[in-house]
């Protein structure tokens, strides 16, 4: 029996098809058993979608929260119940004759650290249904506000009505919000138009590729070769190579201490460590606290 692929896929999703219908997808394609996503996006979105193929499912948890990289365009003068560009039209504001300078300063008080408040119309749920569908049926539910923050914010064009910019920003940051609220503190109001992720969680729009390269791929026999190997996706994390001895005990779920490790190989990481074999495959992610000598198992792969 052939050995069932594992590893990372950037994809760049295209507009108009949800995130899950991109994973479906992948799946079909790779005829894979399992395929999640790190990070949804809105079906009107395109840009980067990470994918976990079978084993890397495992791995998800690494990237859900990191950091984001969009472009998008704000429409000023037009609200929407939505905040962006599917929804209803709400009101709308013919006085958008800002200067540079104004929109400048407006959109730079938005870097650093707030509270945001979720759109109604979001996939969070509420009692287990999603926020969009009470909105829908006319039973919207406001959840509180959220910490996020906005690292970078940067003007790329300004053609009013609308504006291009691109935005660093940390996970659960709305960027229909976020235009809304930049539409709001201008007096004219707004709504996300346009938006594109280019990087997610450290992997770039450089790295993506698209489904119909992807179906090319398919019929070639080559889709291994845009895959990104477990050990290489976590490129974050501190490494550790494996004896075999090591790797036993731990593909067998045995207590892993200190004493286990070479000390001038590991140093002293706190959190999460790679293990990976002379190969450089995944062995395993353990944790380790100050507190305790012993290294928690978060996932194990028997190669």
């Amino acid at each position: 029996m052939q050995h069932e692929l594992s590893g990372l896929l950037v994809v760049d999703k295209p507009v108009d098809i949800t995130s899950a219908k991109v994973v479906a997808r992948v799946k079909k394609l790779f005829g894979a058993s399992r395929v999640g996503h790190a990070g949804t996006l809105d079906p009107f979105a395109t840009g980067v979608l990470v994918c976990c193929i079978n084993r890397a499912t495992k791995l998800a948890r690494f990237f859900l929260h990191g950091n984001k990289k969009y472009q998008a365009v704000i429409q000023l003068g037009v609200e929407t119940d939505t905040q962006d560009s599917t929804g209803t039209v709400t009101s709308t504001c013919d006085a958008i004759e800002f200067s540079d300078i104004t929109i400048q300063s407006v959109l730079k008080r938005f870097k650093g650290t707030m509270e945001q408040l979720p759109p109604v119309y979001s996939a969070l749920k509420f009692k287990g249904i999603p926020l969009y569908k009470l909105a829908r049926s006319g039973k919207p539910v406001q959840k509180p506000a959220r910490r996020v923050s906005i690292f970078h914010i940067e003007i790329l064009e300004i053609d009013l009505p609308l504006i291009r910019f691109i935005v660093s920003c940390s996970a659960g940051t709305y960027i229909r919000t976020l235009c809304a609220d930049i539409g709001t503190s201008l007096g004219c109001g707004g709504h996300l138009k346009e938006l594109r992720r280019i990087e997610s969680s450290g992997f770039s729009i450089t790295e993506a590729v698209t489904l119909s390269e992807l179906e090319e791929l398919a019929l070639s026999e080559k889709l291994s070769d845009r895959l990104i190997s477990m050990a290489n996706a976590l490129q974050d994390l501190p490494e550790y190579i494996a004896d075999k001895a090591l790797a036993e005990k731990i593909i067998h779920g045995n207590i892993i201490t200190k004493k286990d490790f070479v000390p001038e190989q590991i140093g002293s990481p706190q959190g999460f460590i790679k293990i990976v074999d002379t190969n450089n495959d995944l062995v395993a992610v353990l944790k380790h606290t100050k507190e305790s000598n012993r290294y928690s198992y978060c996932c194990v792969f028997n190669n």
